[in-house]
């Protein structure tokens, strides 16, 4: 008997040793497969494994991450959830209400997160007051991309406004050089859609239109006017832009073949990646108009079985929000750190620029969460503008019939 009870203990002695000792799993959905962000994540994968952790990568290409959604509800569905995803916003919450996220607040506690995350960004990560999901970067939107050789060549300043801008791009267009690289893709539409709406209407504007999806606001003469100047946009680029992944067209702007681009600071990813240097090679200046646009990348934990896959999650968030990889990691992909007590001694121009005017933003009200990057609105409405958006910028609708199937695109996914 008594040989029987001391077998008992020294079994559950080892089954607890064992969940101690659990080798953490991790299974990573994420889609960063260009060139700077395919650094970036393996600054993790490196970080994760030098920590006696195993990463299995599941990369599913597509800059917007439409397909790397399709891929994970298929996997959710057959009951076979990745440890971690790339998720941010309201997706996050829209995952949780499905009943599948994992709460990491023990690691989020036990770090300090509220004490280093702004509270508008730490909101995000939260699903009911409990953390989950971890936080990666700030990514500036609004942001116009150029090649100093070829403005300089022609005798071109970075604009200020919205004219500024057109006036450049007509006299590059005569100069034979292509004035706007874009991507033909309804996510690329959108990215710069937003940026004219911040730039025209002002922040007020972008958050009654965008973020509240007020009827008034899209129905505006301003809704209007934005449309005016996606057309005229429309113009500056080539005629081979449909279906172009967004790097190649950087890779456009850092070849001198195009002169801007207007995309989110993961394109400075890119031209790092290639060795470029900011001042020197290319340019970089907010889209015109006042404000700052914010895409939080971050990975929400799935409910998973298995004590080394949930010591993979709780390794990986407790290295996604600590310094050291918020450092190497955002000089690779572009951005900024998350974490507010993070020096940015080591980081160019852009960066410094992009954190003091996020700061800034944060205390006039500016500072705006991206719908073109699924920080402010849930799919079916961010959807339903997005289709708008790329219709009117792929066929002759006028501006006024934009308004009004914005308006009620808007109306019906409700």
């Amino acid at each position: 008997m008594k040989y029987t009870a001391k077998a008992a203990i020294s079994a559950l002695a080892l089954t607890v040793a064992g969940v101690a000792h659990a080798e953490p799993q991790a299974e990573v959905l994420h889609w960063w497969t260009a060139g700077g962000e395919a650094k970036a994540v393996a600054v993790l994968q490196e970080e994760f494994s030098e920590n006696g952790g195993t990463w299995t990568d599941m990369p599913v290409a597509g800059g917007g991450g439409d397909a790397a959604m399709t891929a994970l509800r298929a996997r959710v569905l057959s009951g076979n959830a990745p440890t971690a995803v790339q998720l941010k916003g309201p997706a996050i919450q829209e995952w949780y209400e499905e009943g599948v996220l994992a709460d990491i607040s023990s690691v989020a506690e036990a770090e300090g997160w509220a004490d280093v995350l702004p509270a508008q960004i730490a909101e995000h990560m939260k699903c009911e007051g409990s953390w989950c999901a971890a936080p990666v970067n700030v990514h500036r939107v609004d942001w116009i991309w150029a090649n100093k050789s070829v403005l300089d060549a022609n005798g071109i300043e970075m604009p200020t406004t919205w004219d500024e801008f057109n006036a450049a791009a007509e006299k590059l267009k005569a100069a034979g050089v292509i004035p706007l690289a874009h991507g033909g893709q309804s996510w690329q539409d959108a990215t710069v859609f937003e940026t004219v709406v911040l730039g025209l209407g002002g922040p007020e504007f972008f958050q009654k239109a965008l973020v509240d999806l007020d009827q008034d606001a899209l129905t505006s003469d301003t809704m209007v006017k934005v449309f005016d100047e996606m057309r005229i946009l429309r113009g500056y680029v080539d005629d081979n832009f449909s279906g172009r992944d967004w790097n190649l067209a950087t890779a456009m702007v850092m070849n001198g073949e195009a002169a801007f681009q207007i995309m989110g600071d993961w394109a400075k990813g890119e031209f790092l990646a290639a060795g470029k240097v900011p001042g020197e090679d290319f340019l970089c200046a907010a889209t015109p108009g006042e404000g700052y646009l914010y895409n939080v990348d971050s990975f929400a934990m799935f409910d998973v079985d298995g004590d080394d896959k949930k010591a993979g999650q709780e390794l990986l968030a407790k290295l996604i929000v600590g310094p050291n990889f918020q450092k190497v990691f955002n000089l690779n992909k572009g951005s900024i750190p998350v974490r507010t007590d993070v020096s940015l001694d080591e980081f160019d121009d852009c960066a410094v620029k992009s954190s003091e005017d996020m700061k800034a933003s944060a205390e006039n009200g500016s500072l705006l969460p991206s719908y073109a990057h699924g920080m402010a609105l849930r799919g079916a409405q961010s959807g339903a503008i997005t289709d708008v958006v790329t219709a009117h910028f792929n066929s002759d609708m006028s501006s006024e019939d934009a308004v009004k199937m914005l308006a009620d695109a808007v109306a019906n996914s409700m």
